[in-house]
């Protein structure tokens, strides 16, 4: 018996220009995550991997338009009129330009508690801290000082973590949350969601240009081009039988991909 986190059925997004024809963005897109699963997407840029989490999240472009037949997140329709909160909350790919400069770490992670929890003063500090602690940030009263710039890119990114996981979400959806950082540091932040997804049982939706970020933390892969949705299934099914002419193409600038390593 299959228990999905999330049902997406036939997802289009347009662009509509003030005087001009709509521009098609996303063209019928499914998608389906099994619960305490990793799915990725993948594909080059302009496929459509962004636009499809903006269009779960709510927050598309001016001028963008989204329709679907089914939306359903942990049991919320999103597609009724006024959905209730469905449990998910997303990790950015530049933390340093989600971030708002002027604001504290501590004003980030505090404003989502008192949103999303009904903590309040002390409790809610010592919530913010042990998150902190929880994605591995040392010397967490410090950080909840800091501003943004004064952090490392790991450290901004385990701190939107943190952020992201103080909404207590059942799923987490990461968009490129390791492009902006070294190779160590990369290794570092995989390891940690897959640590905090085996531990938290969460269920994780990662948008990734990069097939060996698939290898190492998905179970289930999702490759777009153009808009669509091309091919789908297992991790290992996938890379090691692709169907679809353009998978074999990705794997086949991605040579090391096909082999799995696991996250540590």
């Amino acid at each position: 018996m299959t228990d999905p986190i999330l049902q997406i059925r036939g997802l289009n997004v347009d662009i509509v220009p003030p005087r001009a024809d709509r521009i098609p963005i996303l063209h019928d897109v499914d998608l389906t995550i099994e619960r305490g699963t990793v799915m990725g997407v993948v594909g080059e840029s302009g496929s459509g991997k962004t636009m499809l989490l903006r269009a779960l999240m709510s927050i598309l472009p001016q001028r963008a338009e989204r329709r679907w037949d089914t939306c359903l997140v942990d049991g919320v329709d999103l597609t009724a009129p006024k959905p209730a909160r469905p449990a998910m909350a997303m990790v950015f790919q530049d933390p340093l330009t989600s971030f708002n400069p002027l604001r504290r770490i501590g004003g980030h992670l505090r404003e989502v508690v008192r949103r999303f929890t009904a903590l309040r003063g002390a409790e809610a500090e010592q919530a913010c801290i042990a998150a902190l602690t929880d994605v591995g940030i040392p010397d967490p009263a410090r950080v909840m000082r800091s501003y943004p710039h004064e952090l490392s890119g790991g450290m901004r990114q385990r701190a939107m973590i943190a952020m992201a996981l103080l909404a207590e979400p059942e799923l987490l959806v990461a968009d490129e949350p390791t492009t902006a950082l070294d190779a160590t540091v990369q290794a570092q932040i995989l390891a940690l969601i897959n640590r905090l997804q085996a531990q938290r049982n969460l269920s994780v939706l990662i948008v990734t240009h990069d097939l060996g970020v698939v290898a190492a933390l998905c179970d289930q892969v999702t490759v777009m081009k153009d808009g669509a949705v091309v091919e789908t299934g297992a991790v290992d099914e996938v890379f090691s039988a692709p169907k679809h002419p353009y998978t074999r193409s990705l794997l086949a600038a991605s040579p090391g991909a096909a082999t799995r390593e696991a996250a540590s």
